[in-house]
Parts: structure tokens; C-alpha cells; sequence
């Protein structure tokens, strides 16, 4: 399992004992409905855990509601509010996974076609076949394709030499992995990577442009985008840091483009996750295809971008759980999770501004370990 995406299910799946410097407590900012019970507790209990902000978007029905606490800057003292941006990392998948989904829809490609298909001879070497791979194993991460941003020598531009605007093209990155042998079934960035080049190649347009047309201009998301190799972060915005307080916010997201460099707001998270999983956005054969999952060794059940979670609102083993679908990403400076209840009815997203790229390659924690976003995740689901 990719150690990112484990720590993001770590970070809204489990309760743990907190860890780390404890920052002033903060006000909350309230949306057009009071938050459910517990959540603003959850998410300042966050920041008194060691996250310097923490926004969250909460839905139960038809009532919406945005909080905020702690610091967006923490050089200016700037407080953290909902409406700002983030780095979302691989929570941009579900996004490129939705405009393949929809390619299959309109007849253009088939999820069975093979890589090769489109990228003749980009997936081929060290026992790596593009003509016995599919879209569909990008997609759900079983086609065995190696992971290079799992390496730490990877990561030598921006950690060691400190070169934020460093820019890998996503055909280095595959390249790289190619040198490789196959891992087997398991989490890669590499597989959406070239699930975002299958996009160009069907549609002879960037892979930006196709997620903006098809997604985020119908639906209205203005804060969310898809940079290629811009090291800022535009408009209002989280400022994002490593364990020891250095602001990493800004760095060249080329090595993750599709696999996760998208920037959004906890809005427009759960405006996207609204319409996708109630069905709007793909025809029903592409929406039982999105959903359908496969055990991926050490990361679950997982479908195409997106996973299932069942929340537990019982006591014990025996008691009640919601069935819930989930997406996660972190990354350097962020980490955040979307959670939309099977029946659509609610939703929770939440972001904060820490995550420690280089503590993650060195084995060790990469954010403060905190319980509030187990509580969190309770009081938006359950009754």
C-alpha cells in the first residue's frame, strides 16, 4: 500500500492517542446551519492536537455547515476559514477516474482496452506489459505497475536540494517506474499517471482541460483546478507544513499531475462527491463500475478511485455501522478525507495543514496523531 494513502486512511479511520505541541485554542466559523454536535469540538480538538488549521464541511440532508479552526498561516497568524484552498493529493483521482468513466460511456474507449491501446509502447520492460494491462487496472490499481514516489531518492530535488519547482513530466515518472519488475496488486501513483495520458490520447486535450469541462465548470467548482507545474497555490489558502513547522506550500506538483495534484476547497470536495455518487455524473453500467472494488493488499476494497468504509455508530462488534464511500490524499503540508454516506443523505470533508513528506520516506509519522477525526467522522454520520 502506498505509505500516503495509508496514513490518509489513518487519519479518518482510526482513534489514537494525540501527540505533539499543543497550540492556543481558536474560535470556530460557522456556516448557514450550526454544525452537528461534536464536530466543532472534533475539529478544535485537532488543532490542540498539533495541526497548526483545520477547515471541515459537514452535510446531514439539506443542511450545510463549514467550520474552521486554528491558523492558515501560521507566519502571519491568519486564521484558517472554510472557504479556503488545499492541496487535496489523491483525491484527485476520483476525478480522472470519472472522466475515463464517462470516455467509456459515450463509446470513445473501453475500460478492457489495453494500456497499449492508447500509449503504444509507454508500459513495456522488465516484465511491464502495456498490451496485458487495462484502463481498468490503472483505475483500481491492479495492474502491478511499480511506484517510484515510494523511493526517497525520488524526492532528492525538493528534500535535499530544496529545488520546490523541481518538474517531473509524468512520462519520467513512468519511465522510472518501467525500470522496474512488476510489485503485484497494489496502490500506485503510476497508474493515474497514465490513466491521465489515456485521457489526452483519447481526447486529443490536455487532461486539465477535460476534468474543467466535463466536471468542474458544470458543476460550478471555481476553487478547484488542476495545476500542472505551478508551485503556488492562487486565491485564499491553507498554508501547508512538515512536523517542524517549515511551511512547504509551495512546490512543483508535477510528479503526482493526475495521481494527485489538485487543489480544491471542502466545498467543492463535497459538491463533486455529491454528484458522482448520486449518479449524476455517469450513466448507471459506468456508476456500478465505479463502485465495484477489489481487494488491493494492505489498502482494502477499493474500486476506481474511490473505497468503501463502514463507520461504526454502535457499541461493539455487533453494533450499527453506515456504509460510507471515501477518498483521501496527502501530500506535503495537507492531508484531507471525503466521506459521502452510501444513500447520499451525508457527507463530511475534512482538510488540515500538516503532512511530513520526508518523515513518511524515512518510516516515521508524517502528521500529529490525533482521535478528533474518528469523533468528527461520528458526529456527521451518526445519529
Amino acid at each position: 500500500m502506498n505509505s500516503r494513502a495509508r496514513a490518509a486512511a489513518l487519519w479518518v479511520g482510526i482513534c489514537v492517542l494525540a501527540v505533539g505541541g499543543i497550540l492556543p485554542a481558536t474560535a470556530s466559523e460557522r456556516g448557514p446551519a450550526a454544525p452537528p454536535a461534536g464536530l466543532e469540538e472534533a475539529v478544535e480538538q485537532t488543532v490542540a492536537d498539533g495541526f497548526p488549521g483545520v477547515v471541515a464541511y459537514a452535510r446531514r440532508g439539506e443542511r450545510e455547515s463549514r467550520t474552521a479552526a486554528g491558523l492558515a498561516d501560521t507566519a502571519t497568524g491568519e486564521r484558517a476559514r472554510p472557504d479556503q484552498r488545499f492541496r487535496i493529493a489523491s483525491n484527485t483521482k476520483s476525478f480522472v477516474s470519472t472522466v475515463l468513466l464517462q470516455l467509456e460511456g459515450e463509446g470513445r474507449l473501453s475500460l478492457d482496452d489495453s494500456v497499449d491501446t492508447w500509449l503504444p509502447g509507454v508500459v513495456r520492460g522488465n516484465g511491464n506489459d502495456g498490451t496485458a494491462i487495462t484502463v481498468r487496472q490503472l483505475l483500481n490499481h491492479t495492474s502491478g505497475i511499480y511506484d517510484p514516489t515510494n523511493e526517497p531518492e525520488f524526492f532528492a530535488p525538493y528534500l535535499e536540494r530544496h529545488d520546490w519547482g523541481h518538474v517531473y513530466t509524468p512520462r519520467e515518472v513512468i519511465a522510472r517506474a518501467v525500470r522496474h519488475e512488476p510489485t503485484g496488486r497494489a496502490y500506485s501513483n503510476t497508474n493515474y499517471l497514465l490513466a491521465g495520458l489515456v485521457i489526452e490520447a483519447v481526447t486529443q486535450r490536455s487532461a486539465s482541460s477535460e476534468i474543467h469541462r466535463r466536471i468542474l465548470a458544470p458543476l460550478g467548482l471555481k476553487d478547484t483546478s488542476l495545476p500542472v507545474t505551478d508551485p503556488r497555490i492562487h486565491g485564499p489558502h491553507l498554508h501547508g507544513y512538515d512536523l517542524e513547522g517549515h511551511d512547504v506550500t509551495r512546490f512543483s506538483p508535477s510528479y503526482d499531475w493526475t495521481a494527485g495534484a489538485m487543489i480544491s476547497t471542502v466545498a467543492d470536495l463535497a459538491r463533486f462527491h455529491r454528484a458522482l455518487f448520486a449518479g449524476t455524473l455517469l450513466r448507471p453500467a459506468q456508476q456500478r463500475e465505479l463502485l465495484t472494488t477489489v481487494q488491493i493488499p494492505g489498502e482494502g476494497p477499493y474500486g476506481l478511485g474511490v473505497k468503501p468504509r463502514d463507520v461504526p455508530c454502535g457499541p461493539g462488534p455487533g453494533g450499527k455501522v453506515v456504509r460510507a464511500w471515501v477518498t483521501d490524499g496527502s501530500g506535503p503540508g495537507f492531508i484531507s478525507v471525503s466521506l459521502t454516506t452510501a444513500d447520499g443523505g451525508r457527507q463530511l470533508v475534512l482538510a488540515a495543514n500538516v503532512y511530513d513528506l520526508g518523515a513518511e520516506l524515512r518510516k516515521k509519522p508524517a502528521f500529529p496523531h490525533t482521535d478528533a477525526l474518528g469523533k468528527a467522522q461520528t458526529a456527521v454520520v451518526c445519529d
